[in-house]
């Protein structure tokens, strides 16, 4: 089966030698059977766990009514009611959905843009990571997953996590947002401190930026909280 697959894909990621065939719970079963802990708990944006019944009684529920796909030109139920649950969970106003973690990202730097005007850069982390779309990339802070595909978007620069200074010292009048991770994933984990945070938005009060939290890797309960910036 493994041996299919690489005739057919594009060799983009590397692969443990395993060909999964389904879940329950916390664990994975491949085609032979073998059960497996799933440690990760999905990834990015997929943490749903496997097999649920009550999250497969709400997907049956949509698909037995047609709806499998809806343009976001129309109304949904199912869409308003996740909307209501989402900003009940997260303090928030307002929802938009995306299909993953970079388009949330791409989607949050051209919110910050817009709202900009003529402010265009945008501030993130040394060592952060934002996604493999050409923006979230751009501002991805490590040159390593930037090098084949440059030229990268402009304006965006690089403070050093958790250095608040770092961050004032870029701040300028082209400045339109503040972009960071609750907890860098790809950057080995680091946990931002509360005393940084809270810095970041006194900044972006001062100086009428838009502070973006990434919570791709940390958010909807990873951290034992609905968003890993709730318990700081």
């Amino acid at each position: 089966m493994i041996a299919r697959g690489e005739k057919v894909f594009v060799n983009a990621y590397a692969q443990y030698p395993i060909v999964l065939n389904g879940g329950e719970g916390r664990y994975l079963y491949d085609i032979e059977g073998k059960r497996y802990l799933d440690m990760m708990g999905g990834i990015a944006v997929n943490l749903l766990g496997y097999n649920d019944p009550g999250l497969n009684r709400r997907l049956k529920e949509v698909i037995d009514n047609g709806l499998l796909h809806c343009s976001n030109l129309y109304w949904n139920k199912w869409a308003i009611e996740a909307a209501e649950k989402l900003t009940a969970l997260s303090g928030m106003e307002r929802v938009f959905f995306c299909n993953s973690g970079a388009e949330a990202n791409e989607g949050a730097i051209k919110m910050a843009r817009k709202g900009g005007g003529e402010r265009t850069e945008i501030i993130t982390m040394e060592n952060s990571f934002h996604g493999r779309t050409l923006g979230s990339l751009s501002a991805t802070g490590q040159t390593k997953y930037q090098e084949a595909f440059k030229p990268m978007v402009g304006g965006f620069k690089y403070a050093q996590y958790n250095d608040l200074e770092s961050v004032k010292e870029l701040v300028n009048p082209n400045t339109c947002a503040i972009m960071v991770e609750v907890i860098q994933g790809e950057g080995g984990i680091k946990v931002a401190q509360e005393e940084f945070l809270k810095g970041l938005r006194e900044v972006c009060d001062e100086h009428n930026l838009l502070l973006i939290f990434d919570e791709v890797q940390c958010g909807l309960g990873r951290t034992g909280h609905h968003f890993a910036w709730q318990k700081m």
